[in-house]
Parts: C-alpha cells; structure tokens; sequence
C-alpha cells in the first residue's frame, strides 16, 4: 500500500536496518530500503566523459529498476521524504542519487544520519535533519571515477596482452605490490648464524634451592649473542668454572594499559588473531551486527555502532554509562581513576564513534540465545574491548638480576602481575609474537650471593626473513601507510586473492606466479599507481576533498595527463604475453589430452588444455598419509567455497561424513588412542594435539620428524 497522506518516507539501505527502524518510529512512518546503490556507472562502458571534463554518467543499476519505482510510489504521496542511507561518503551519494531520481532540491533539509540502530538514536536523527553534504558527494564522486578510469584502462591492456579476466586497480594494486615485495625479501633474505647460552642457578648456600634461569649478556665486555659454534664453546668452557656472584638486583614495576575501543581496521586485525575470521567475513558479521539482529523479547535491534570508521572516540553518553557499569560489574577497584581518552591515528576521520556496542547493558551472555555463533564470538569480543577500555592498568612487578664473574656477566630477568586491571576482561593480541612474557618466580637472592650453575648450554639460532603478511598484518600495514580506507581494506585483499594474484596457505599470503607478473608490469609501466607514497597522497586529496578544500575535478585534472601518458607507452612497449600452463600427468577423461595446472579464485586445479573445443576441469587432489578415523578411507584437503578456508574430509563422502578444519596425523594419541591433529605454535613449534576434549595430550613434533619448520607456522 502507497504512503498515506499523513505517513513520511525514510529511505535506508538494507532491508534489515528498515525492519528495526519501523518498528522504532511506528504507523507515522513508511520504510523502505534501497539496498545500496540504485545509481552508478554503467559496467558496458568507462562511464566517464574524458573530452567533457570527466562528467561521470550515471545510469540505473540494472535491477535496481523495480525498487526505484517501488520508492517513487511511496514518494509520490509522503508529507516528508528522509534519507537515512549510513553515514560516510559511500551512504552520502547515495542520497544524492536518491535525491535526484525522486526530485528532491539538493537544498532540501531531508538527509538524516544516525550512527546506531537504537530508537533513541534513530529518533533524535529524524528530530534534526542537514542539507546532503555535496563535499562528501565529491569526494566519492572523485573515488570512483580514479577508480574507474585506472580500471577501465589498464585492464582490457592485461587482457589484450596476457589473459582475460585480469584486472588492475587503484588501491588492489597496491596490495598485490605489498604481497610480492614482502616475498621477495624473504627470498633475498640472508640467515645469519648466532649463538645464545643460558644456564639454571641457583644461590650456594643459606638460600633455597630452587633453581632460575639466566642468560649471559656478555663475555668480555662483548655482548651476546655470539657469532659461531666455536666461541659459544669456548664460553660455555669458561661459564662452567667461573667465579659467580650477585652484583646487582633491580625491582621494578611496569604498567600496560588497555587497548582503544575498536576501529574497523583494529577489529579485522583483532577478529582474525582471535576468531580466525577472514578480513571479508569479520564485515560481514558485524554488518548484521550494525543492521540489527532479532532479540528474544525485544524485536530487531543494533547491537554496536557504525562499522566503517577509524577514529577512537566514543560519545559522552556511552563513556558515561561504561563508568557506571564498571564499578557495579566488575568492582571500583578496576575503573581508571579519570576518563581514558584515547588518541587516535593523525590523519583517522573523526565524523563516526569507535565500534562500540549500542548498550552495555546488553552483554553478549544475555542475548547469546538469539545469535549465531560468529555473531556471538564477534559482539564478545567488542563488547569486552570496550568495557576494558576504561578501566585500570594492569600493573607487573619486575626483576633484574645481575650475576657477574671471571669476566662474564649472566642475567635473570622476571615478572609476575600483581594487579590484573584491564586484563581480567581483555587483552590484545599480536601478530608474530607471544602476547605476553611468561610469568616467572623470583629467585630469593640478595647481593653478594655465590651463584652456583647447572644445565650450562649453548643454543644455535638463525636470524629469520620478515614474515609473510597475514590479511590481518596487511590491513595493519595498509592503515599503517595511508593505502585505502576503513571501507576499502576487506574488498581490496578479496579481490587480489579472487583474482588469483595471491593465494593464503595457513593464514599467510603468497603471490602467485600470476600476481608477480602483473606486480612486474605494473612497477615498469604504471610506477605512479603502485607507488605506496602517490596512493596515500591520493588518500589525503580525497580526504581534502570531503572537507571541502578542493574541487574534486581538480584532482582528476592533475591525475589524467600522466596516467594517459603512461598509458600509451604501455600499449606501444608491451608485447603478447604468452603464459604457459604447468603440465600435470593426468589425461583428461573426456578427450585423452594431458590436463594442466591453473589458477583459480579457490586455488589450483586441473583443466584441459584444449578449451573452448573441451572445457573438462578436475580439482587438484592432495591426500593425506593419515586414514580416515571413522572408516579408514583416504583423507583429503578441501577448500571451502563460503569462507576459502582448507579443510580435510573422507574421500568417503557422503557415505562417511568425517570432516576436520585441523590437518589429522597418522599417529593415534598414546593415552586414549583417539585420533589426533597437527597444531602450529606462535614461534614455529608443532605438536600433535589430541582430539579427545577429556584427554587433550600434546606431543611436540622434532625438526627431525617435521624437516624444516615453515616460516608462516602460526597457531
């Protein structure tokens, strides 16, 4: 039914975000959502006008056709028309585009912004609508035409000289050219030979026994570690008859605080170390999470605030309930003295809140009933960020020991929490290093001390390459140095792994052979547009564009000249790039010819090498050495199509079912006999971890049994 007369029109984008919002504002409202985009540049063609001063020329999306009509029938007889699309550049010109197929002046008081799905923040947004901010218009105006331009162009060029299907990007770029320099630093990566020894000690007497490990720090005024195996020896030799006494003892106390509520790049960073979420899937979630999810009791409701975002503020209202509800939920003993006000990145936007959850009276335990799974672990784990963020410090007592003799000196160093602080609700995690020193008891010693020493030994180590990036290192890096924005970072590495130029092996990315090519050609002929340093500037033009210090045409004026020049030399220098499949050993079933290797969006797999006149193709199999647990039939590595994620299951199936994500090993659990998987530690260890929840045995697995241990181990 059409709008009453007396009805107003608020127009979202998703479905989900206008069930709660007409629930919140009742039978005076009519909602209807657009589903993003209902205007954009066409697909068929470039859509931007070079000769007329880069006029973009928008069509309607193809099957946005029927919406529009629906919206312009309410339209048509509304008393008011909102537009209530999110609040950043992309949701701005969406409005605009609303406003211009409904008619709307762009003068018109009609565009709302709300940064919460919640009643009261969706009707204090209707109580004070603004004119469309143009500046954010632009900005995204100039966005998408520097994208397209760079797209439309240097992609049919990779098609016409190397493969269909193939596409060059902006910012995708960029990524791909971070990947393949990553990689080739580890390949030119030299090991260096050192040396480390340690000892336990322990006082000679009048002391207790106990025993502490210490680490010598020096051997003639040379610091360790040593370079070879022969003076680590000779070391050692000396370590062992040396005179040893305590010359100095230091305590201290350390302080770590809480880390910031999330921003949209913390939160990708953070859910994959913890939740082993892809960077695409963790805004997937947290999207249902923004839109609203259907609580027991309490209708559809959002649960955290605007997930776009890169500043570190929350409002005053939300830092005043979270210092309220600390006190009475956790003790007053754990709330910070003062508000902590958290300082974020020089060049974040300021316009959105952190992600927060909406109320923090709603805790993840009282509406576990109503999520999923994902969504549950997801809103934990902003919730208890939050709630962490505005209480004490954690407070460490430290230990410094120095033993000296016979010109060697020796260390013991310590600590152990004595205040828990923030860390009895949260801590952050770190990509590449433990998230913690170990705790560790003091020796009871005191100055003076005659040390006695056991267990003397010598450790051989190798400097180790830079690791390869994971996606949630790579966002870290991209925000880091100014590549993308808060909406950009989990498209950007989806494209680059779809378009088969990086592929992810236990977390970590690697370039394909694919994706060095065209890393390759575009350093040679495009080194403007994979330029880390040209992209950020770009960032910053946009971001002058937004606030209204630039005309965003100006931009694509200065950009053009060069490109196009680049452009011509590209097409003139470039020759046909003949890329020759890697041949396998297995015909093909259909027409007798060797089938080859190729890259696909979901890794390697075998097709015939005579398509189109064959289009036959087989996934590429690996089994495992270890059998089936349930029927003994061969294990397989899979790759899930939803999430990309390798998994193992029976070659059985569907007769038997058996599937694991963890890789299953042939050796049974020598406690229970169940079956056991392989586990990775943080610093390159693996174990083989029972599956038995009661058993849980762990066995570490030698370098002698595993070989060489890979450099991306990561649990």
């Amino acid at each position: 039914m059409p709008a009453s007369s007396k009805q107003k029109l608020i127009i979202v984008e998703s479905p989900a975000k206008a069930r709660a919002i007409s629930r919140f504002l009742g039978s005076g409202y009519k909602v209807e959502a657009s589903q993003g985009h209902v205007c954009d540049l066409p697909k068929s063609q470039i859509g931007v006008d070079i000769e007329h001063d880069f006029e973009p020329k928008y069509i309607t999306i193809r099957g946005r056709g029927e919406i529009l009509a629906r919206i312009r029938k309410e339209a048509k007889n509304a008393a008011k028309i909102y537009l209530a699309t999110d609040p950043d550049r992309e949701g701005e010109a969406i409005s605009w585009h609303l406003a211009h197929a409904l008619s709307i002046p762009e003068n018109a008081v009609c565009r709302v912004e709300f940064h919460e799905v919640t009643k009261n923040a969706v009707k204090n947004a209707v109580k004070s609508p603004r004119q469309i901010n143009l500046d954010l218009v632009d900005a995204q105006q100039a966005r998408r035409v520097l994208d397209r331009l760079v797209g439309y162009k240097i992609s049919p060029l990779l098609w016409a000289k190397i493969s269909r299907g193939l596409s060059a990007g902006r910012v995708q770029s960029v990524a791909t050219r971070m990947v393949v320099s990553r990689e080739e630093e580890i390949e030119a990566f030299i090991p260096e030979e050192y040396w480390d020894i340690s000892a336990t000690a322990q006082a000679k007497a009048g002391k207790a026994k106990t025993g502490f490990k210490v680490r010598m720090v020096s051997i003639d005024d040379k610091k360790l570690p040593l370079a070879n195996g022969e003076e680590a020896d000779a070391a050692v030799k000396r370590l062992k008859s040396a005179a040893l006494k305590v010359s100095g003892i230091k305590k201290g106390e350390k302080r770590k605080s809480p880390a910031a509520p999330f921003t949209t790049s913390s939160l990708q960073q953070e859910a994959g170390r913890k939740l082993n979420f892809s960077t695409s899937k963790t805004m997937q979630i947290v999207q249902q999470l923004y839109e609203g999810i259907d609580l027991a009791g309490e209708g559809t409701q959002g649960l955290v605030t605007y997930i776009r975002t890169d500043s570190v503020r929350i409002s005053d209202e939300a830092m005043a309930a979270l210092r309220e509800y600390i006190p009475s939920n956790y003790g007053p003993e754990l709330l910070s003295e003062t508000p902590q006000i958290y300082k974020g990145r020089s060049n974040a936007q300021d316009a959105h809140e952190a992600i927060r959850p909406t109320s923090v009276l709603r805790t993840p335990e009282q509406i576990k009933d109503s999520l999923t799974k994902d969504q549950y672990n997801l809103y934990r784990l902003i919730y208890l960020r939050f709630v962490a963020s505005q209480m004490k410090q954690a407070v460490y007592e430290t230990l410094t020991a120095d033993i000296e003799g016979d010109g060697i000196q020796l260390r013991f160093y310590g600590e152990h929490k004595v205040f828990p602080g923030f860390t009895l609700v949260y801590e952050e995690s770190m990509d590449d290093v433990s998230d913690q020193a170990a705790e560790s008891k003091f020796p009871q010693i005191s100055v003076g001390d005659e040390i006695s020493l056991t267990d003397v030994a010598s450790e051989q180590h190798f400097t180790q390459p830079p690791p390869r990036y994971t996606e949630a290192s790579l966002v870290r890096a991209m925000e880091e140095k100014g590549i993308g924005r808060p909406s950009t970072y989990a498209p950007t590495i989806s494209t680059i792994m779809n378009r088969g130029y990086v592929i992810k092996e236990k977390k970590r990315l690697i370039p394909t052979d694919l994706g060095r090519m065209i890393n390759a050609l575009m350093e040679k002929y495009f080194s403007d547009i994979v330029d880390l340093d040209f992209t950020a500037d770009m960032e910053n033009q946009l971001d002058e564009i937004e606030e209204g210090k630039r005309p965003w045409k100006e931009v694509i004026r200065e950009f053009y000249p060069h490109f196009a020049a680049d452009l011509a030399v590209a097409e003139s220098e470039i020759e046909k790039v003949e890329i020759s499949d890697e041949p396998s050993d297995i015909p093909c079933d259909k027409c007798g010819a060797m089938m080859v290797y190729k890259n696909g969006r979901f890794g390697k797999f075998l097709a015939c090498p005579n398509f189109p006149t064959c289009r036959n193709t087989k996934p590429v199999v690996n089994y495992l050495a270890a059998p089936c647990p349930n029927c003994g039939g061969r294990l397989m590595e899979k790759m899930s199509r939803k999430s990309k994620r390798r998994f193992f299951g029976c070659e059985n199936f569907p007769t038997c079912s058996f599937v694991s994500w963890d890789e299953p090993v042939a050796e049974r659990c020598e406690k229970c006999g169940s079956y056991m998987v392989k586990k990775y530690g943080r610093k390159g260890e693996m174990w083989r971890v029972c599956t038995n929840e009661t058993c849980r045995n762990r066995v570490e697995i030698t370098s002698v049994e595993r070989g060489e241990i890979d450099d991306d181990a990561d649990e």
